[in-house]
């Protein structure tokens, strides 16, 4: 399968290059780095990605960004970094994707295990991982073509907890390259409209 990678030179990225690359064949995406680039907040970017691209079999996003803060210093402007980036930038993935998608392409987006299991400073995370699952939901049942959409939301990283294990004290952080097995799941499975979660 041709499979576009957009966030592959990051920690969950790279762990499913390294799953996915033996098999089929990657285009490695990123902002900055990569064989293309993107900014998922830009449905301008989105388009002029797939016109290089072209035709495809499967995507896999695991970039997106939101805002990190306590809800008390939280405003509408800081809420609109994941609602733009992160939600709506996998959204418009998606929407703009599935004109150059194969037949029977899947999609798979990442969302996180603060849609169900928030923390302190995740507002925005929580809002925008429960946004993106239920947009999977829906998605998946008007889809044409055998195309097919997922998300994955993961627990904390192994490899993230140096950075936030003050953050997640109590949860059971889980290595990426058990996290990438749950995109194989995606790409390479038939269920759609699903939420993969791991640890």
């Amino acid at each position: 399968m041709k499979i576009l990678l957009i966030g592959a030179s990051g920690t969950i990225g790279s762990a499913i290059d390294n799953e996915l690359s033996p098999r089929h064949d990657i285009v490695r995406i990123g902002r900055h780095s990569g064989d293309l680039h993107v900014d998922i907040s830009d449905s301008s970017s989105i388009r002029a990605l797939f016109e290089k691209t072209g035709h495809f079999d499967a995507l896999v996003c695991a970039a997106g960004n939101v805002t990190f803060a306590p809800l008390d210093e939280m405003t509408q402007d800081s809420f609109a970094l994941g609602l733009k980036d992160k939600l709506m930038g996998q959204v418009n993935l998606l929407l703009i994707g599935r004109e150059f998608a194969n037949d029977g392409a899947s999609f798979t987006f990442t969302t996180g295990v603060l849609s169900h299991d928030p923390i302190r400073s995740g507002a925005s995370a929580a809002l925008v991982n429960g946004a993106l699952d239920s947009f999977v939901r829906a998605a998946a049942i008007e889809l044409p073509r055998g195309l097919r959409v997922n998300s994955v939301s993961p627990n904390v990283l192994l490899e993230a907890m140096d950075n936030y294990a003050p953050y997640f004290r109590g949860y059971k952080p889980v290595p990426a390259a058990d996290v990438a097995l749950a995109y194989a799941k995606s790409v390479e499975g038939l269920q759609t409209g699903q939420t993969f979660h791991v640890g």
